[in-house]
């Protein structure tokens, strides 16, 4: 049998191969024979794209058909989840002592940029006044706009979609009958890439939890009271906790503090771990006065939450003594 030359054979593979070899002994392989590499890294590019948007789409909580919305809800019921949700703390216009004027304008500092609130009196230009029930519920609960944009979570709509779709109806009816203010605010102030809102529904793919917070059997009525106020309406931990690298709250520093969102301190523990020594009553009184078992008074942000809770009604006060006295006990993250 015949056998060809070891560089024979050798000169024959590399030509199948598609590769060819210099006169200095260097191998080099021609694009005809690995053009199929670039059109598939382009074809699985487009499909990823594709993927991305579908995944980042906005998806609306509740669609046109939703019955509920369609009702007259109560305003007095309203006004109590008005100031349970610090709708006030936000979106009343800075300078004037009337929390029920909602024209926005107030400016929140963030790592990203300035969001400035929007805003939401009855205005039909200006403010919400032509929204209906259905778009305050896909707001607050899904964070997307009426024009179907997604909404950046400043608004803390994280908290707000385990709220109980009634009560944003009943909401609805209280801020129709509060005074329209002219005005709106100027927009955010981002710099790229936080302009570009889409990605935010990947955001909301990862940390956005919809499902309701359903009475827990195991506990009595005030502390299941209290942990949908603490929970969903009050979005305590949106404050009071520390944030992953993506900018969520994190489960291990939940209500345990950390930084200020707007850079200006620190939030306090308000676990166990912090002010177990506090008791209900302690507790009660902070969120009807401000005054803190060592005669301290809460300021900042934290004193306008009080004049929020100070009008709910008192078992809800108790309610969320019970709750926060319960909540698993949590070091105070160290800070830089």
């Amino acid at each position: 049998m015949e056998v060809e030359p070891c560089s024979l054979a050798t000169r024959k593979f590399e030509e199948s191969a598609g590769m060819t070899v210099s006169s200095s002994g260097f191998i080099s392989v021609t694009w005809r024979r690995l053009w199929p590499l670039p059109a598939l890294l382009l074809t699985a590019g487009i499909f990823a794209g594709i993927a991305t948007w579908v995944l980042s789409a906005p998806v609306r909580a509740f669609e046109e058909s939703e019955e509920l919305f369609f009702r007259n809800g109560d305003a007095a019921r309203g006004e109590q989840v008005f100031l349970a949700g610090q709708c006030a703390s936000c979106h009343a216009s800075p300078g004037q002592s009337d929390r029920t004027r909602l024209g926005g304008g107030l400016p929140l500092a963030s790592p990203f940029g300035a969001f400035n609130v929007p805003n939401i009196s009855p205005d039909p230009i200006d403010g919400i006044g032509r929204w209906r029930g259905i778009d305050l519920a896909n707001a607050l609960m899904s964070g997307v706009s009426p024009d179907g944009r997604h909404y950046y979570p400043a608004l803390p709509y994280v908290a707000y979609a385990r709220m109980r779709p009634e009560e944003v109806r009943d909401l609805m009816a209280y801020l129709r009958g509060l005074p329209p203010v002219a005005g709106r605010p100027p927009p955010h102030d981002l710099p790229l890439p936080f302009r570009l809102r889409r990605g935010i529904g990947l955001w909301k793919r990862l940390f956005l939890d919809r499902s309701p917070l359903t009475d827990d059997p195991s506990h009595d009525a005030a502390w299941n009271r209290g942990r949908y106020l603490v929970e969903a309406q009050l979005h305590c931990a949106e404050c009071h906790s520390t944030r992953n690298l993506l900018y969520a709250v994190s489960d291990d520093t939940r209500h345990a503090g950390g930084p200020d969102q707007e850079g200006t301190g620190l939030v306090p523990n308000i676990t166990p771990a912090a002010i177990g020594h506090w008791s209900d009553d302690d507790l009660v009184v902070l969120l009807t006065t401000g005054r803190t078992p060592d005669l301290r008074q809460v300021a900042g942000s934290m004193a306008d939450v009080v004049r929020n809770t100070a009008a709910l009604p008192e078992p809800d006060r108790r309610a969320i003594a019970a709750y926060v006295r319960a909540l698993p006990a949590r070091p105070s993250p160290d800070m830089p």
